[in-house]
């Protein structure tokens, strides 16, 4: 039976539909309206008819069918969120012309914040996020998401200092952006299991088509019509991811269910009044039990330290080492092309990979993100920064596009919403924290070297920790393996014991009976 909720079978808890099976515990048995229960009983019937019967099986995701049309509106939320994310560098650099101050020797450290801060509240609230996808649904937080990041993009076009922009972007339009991106992860569960690894490779590709192209866009509009129109021209991505969102309805569980809705009218639409369920958690903490995960969270936050220095800094640091050279925009294009690329390529090789051994993937993908960090500084030929920007880009693809595979195999598909919820949570410490200090030292240095060189540190530590997830997890397997086979065993047992004691007995009253 499909369930009604936004979020896949992966979710715990409840969406604009509570899911069927364990995670219905707790609500109320379905009853019959009777002569003295009202109106509002046989109401509140088929509300609880559409959870489903409890202990029924999550359905197969239908693989396709309207699942594309959310696949789009999924990697347009990608594009449009972190295709800006990416090319914050162009804005940065505008920034600092537009606001910045000669006396101030400390500009470049402020205005890094801007971007840092955005970029690390959009993971911060994730795991709020998550809450919320639990209790009302993909498509309401979206929608309420894209709504927030709209009037945050544009209310920063109306600012003429700095600081404000720590809120108006940094803050609520990263927020915004939280509420609509996570959804976005989750829903894609709903529809597709078989081509996830694909579908998660396609989506996450939105990101880089945008990196390739927005860079040229915005050089282009910040030096024609200004810092703040370019603002405005880019709330409209968020207007249209508005609309977007209104894709990711909850499937139809059967053909009586969809009549019910039918007959329902608007009781069933986006906004209606309904009753919740809230999940029995809105925190569940106790997916850290899981060992597994446990280690995954602590090492792709630590690995993400260096992580987002370049897309804030690389742009600058081009500016300043290659001064004669035009399009310097080109450099972010080519990690976007081959980000594109490595996600696609990666998330199908992914379907391919067995089960926790996907994370050695993303092992292999912060060795290169680490190494090509630490080689920036090194390249004095505009060329040779090309070819580095061209692995990065490959493998930073590679990293983004199997995370949410690989929280399907460490956690209870309840569990995943706010497995990725809480990782995402993790993440933003770093990714706030890496480029102001970059900053920070290009400003005391008055070079970006020693800042690129650092940041090449954390992912060759973090893949370091990645490795043992695999053997962690077969270590608990087989634990867990030995458990039930011992539980098995016992069972066994006393059954045949029963059976023994049963077949004496009757052999006794047979002998009774012949003597």
């Amino acid at each position: 039976m499909v369930f009604f909720q936004e979020a896949p079978a992966a979710e715990r808890g409840t969406s604009e539909m509570q899911p069927p099976g364990p995670a219905s515990v707790g609500a109320a048995p379905v009853h019959g309206p009777g002569l003295l229960d009202g109106p509002g009983a046989a109401a509140e019937k088929v509300e609880l008819e559409l959870v489903g019967p409890a202990g029924a099986e999550p359905p197969q995701p239908p693989e396709g069918g309207r699942g594309w049309l959310v696949m789009l509106a999924a990697m347009w939320c990608n594009g449009s969120v972190f295709g800006i994310q990416n090319a914050c560098g162009v804005l940065f650099v505008s920034m600092l012309k537009t606001l910045g101050s000669k006396d101030d020797d400390l500009m470049i450290f402020k205005t890094a914040w801007v971007s840092s801060l955005s970029m690390g509240m959009i993971f911060f609230c994730c795991p709020i996020a998550s809450v919320f996808t639990d209790i009302f649904g993909c498509r309401k937080t979206a929608v309420l998401g894209a709504a927030v990041a709209f009037i945050g993009l544009l209310s920063s076009s109306f600012v003429r200092s700095i600081e404000p922009l720590y809120l108006t972007y940094g803050i609520i339009f990263a927020c915004g952006c939280s509420f609509a991106y996570q959804p976005s992860l989750v829903i894609l569960g709903h529809y597709f299991k078989k081509r996830l690894g694909l579908v998660n490779g396609i989506v996450t590709a939105g990101s880089s088509i945008f990196t390739i192209l927005l860079p040229f866009l915005l050089r282009v509009l910040t030096d024609s019509v200004g810092l703040f129109s370019t603002l405005r021209i880019l709330s409209i991505f968020m207007f249209v991811l508005f609309l977007a969102s209104f894709t990711y309805r909850p499937l139809a569980s059967s053909a009586k269910d969809k009549e019910s809705r039918t007959e329902g009218g608007n009781r069933f639409s986006l906004f209606s009044r309904r009753r919740f369920s809230p999940p029995k958690k809105f925190f569940n903490f106790a997916i850290f039990k899981v060992t597994a995960y446990a280690v995954w969270a602590v090492g792709i936050p630590l690995a993400l330290f260096g992580y987002f220095v370049p897309y804030v800094h690389l742009m600058k640091h081009v500016n300043e080492r290659f001064e004669s050279d035009k399009n310097k925009e080109v450099v972010l294009m080519c990690i976007g092309i081959t980000s594109g690329v490595g996600r696609l390529l990666f998330g199908r090789i992914a379907d391919y990979v067995p089960g926790v051994k996907k994370v050695y993937l993303q092992v292999l993908s912060f060795i290169f993100i680490g190494l090509m960090s630490m080689m920036i500084p090194l390249c004095d030929v505009f060329g040779a920064l090309i070819a580095v920007c061209l692995i990065m880009g490959l493998f930073d693809g590679c990293f983004i596009s199997i995370m949410a595979p690989i929280a399907f195999e460490l956690v209870d598909t309840q569990d995943v919403s706010q497995a990725i919820g809480f990782l995402l949570g993790f993440m933003s410490i770093p990714m706030t924290v890496g480029p102001p200090i970059a900053g920070l030292l290009r400003d005391e240095l008055g070079s970006y070297d020693v800042a690129f060189y650092l940041a090449g540190i954390p992912p060759l530590i973090g893949s370091a920790i990645l490795c043992f997830i695999p053997w962690i997890h077969s270590k608990k397997q087989r634990e867990t393996d030995k458990t039930t086979g011992g539980e098995k065993m016992e069972t066994m047992l006393e059954n045949q014991n029963s059976l023994l004691s049963n077949s004496s007995g009757i052999l006794k009253k047979e002998s009774d009976s012949v003597i």
